[in-house]
């Protein structure tokens, strides 16, 4: 959920600045509709498992990964839905690109606890269901799968594109100036 900072494709060189920010503000949106459900859905299914019948078998370390899971799936729930928030703060005010800057920051960061959630929620769920011996390995690899392709995989790629970017912007001009000649 990158702020944009890179020079501009080829089918966006015509844009102004505040196309540019209600575009990134668009795409942002669209993403955070994409995690937002996903982290609600889990924070549900972590407010009704206490009650299931079979949650007073757990042991204290359940408990303690669960309540682990439960408040960072509630802070990720609560950071990805700040946008909304501070949108309808800023409302007809002309600060978009505050306001997309804010959103990254804080959408990065649910991102992040929602993370933390979900490898709580495997290791609790594995640990409940096999032997630690078993449910520690599958919650590590779970969690060296979430960050990369969460982390490491967006970050080594970060700049896709740009390379393709300047090889046309030179065929461009090489095109004409062969034209001109």
């Amino acid at each position: 959920m990158a702020v944009e900072t890179h020079t501009p494709r080829k089918d966006q060189s015509h844009e102004t600045e505040k196309q540019r920010w209600d575009r990134n503000f668009a795409d942002l949106l669209q993403e955070l509709r994409v995690a937002q459900t996903g982290v609600q859905i889990l924070f549900a299914f972590l407010l009704t498992l206490p009650f299931s019948s079979g949650f007073p078998q757990a042991t204290n370390f359940q408990k303690d990964v669960y309540i682990v899971a439960l408040i960072s799936a509630a802070f990720a729930t609560a950071l990805i839905i700040s946008p909304v928030a501070f949108h309808r703060a800023l409302f007809r005010q002309g600060r978009k690109p505050e306001l997309v800057r804010y959103a990254h920051k804080v959408a990065s960061a649910g991102l992040a606890f929602m993370l933390v959630s979900m490898v709580s929620s495997v290791l609790l769920i594995t640990d409940y269901v096999l032997d630690w011996k078993w449910a520690i390995p599958l919650t590590v690899a779970t969690a060296l799968w979430f960050l990369f392709y969460w982390a490491a995989l967006p970050f080594a790629h970060r700049n896709w594109g740009e390379d393709e970017d300047e090889n046309e912007n030179e065929n461009e001009v090489s095109a004409g100036a062969d034209r001109a000649a």
